[in-house]
C-alpha cells in the first residue's frame, strides 16, 4: 500500500503503478483496499494524481474481472 501511494503521489508513474496494483492483488490485497489507498492519497496528493492512479486501478480491476468493486467488502 505503501509503494501504491508513494507512486500515485510523484505522478507519471502510470506503468510501474499498474505494475504494482497488480501486485498487491497478487498477495491478496482486495481492490476495495486498494480503492480506498488511492482515495486516502487524494486528501494529501491532490486529485488529478488520484484520478490518474484511480484510472490505472480500474483498468487492472477490469482486465482481472473485478468490476464493480464492492465497497462493503470488508
Amino acid at each position: 500500500m505503501v509503494t501504491l501511494g508513494m507512486l500515485t503521489a510523484l505522478g507519471g508513474c502510470e506503468p510501474q503503478l499498474e505494475v504494482h496494483i497488480n501486485a498487491a492483488l497478487n498477495v491478496g490485497l482486495s481492490a476495495t483496499e486498494i480503492t480506498e489507498a488511492l482515495l486516502h492519497a487524494a486528501v494529501y496528493c491532490g486529485m488529478p494524481r488520484a484520478l490518474n492512479a484511480t484510472f490505472v486501478a480500474r483498468k487492472v480491476f477490469d482486465e482481472r474481472g473485478l468490476l464493480p468493486v464492492d465497497n462493503a467488502t470488508p
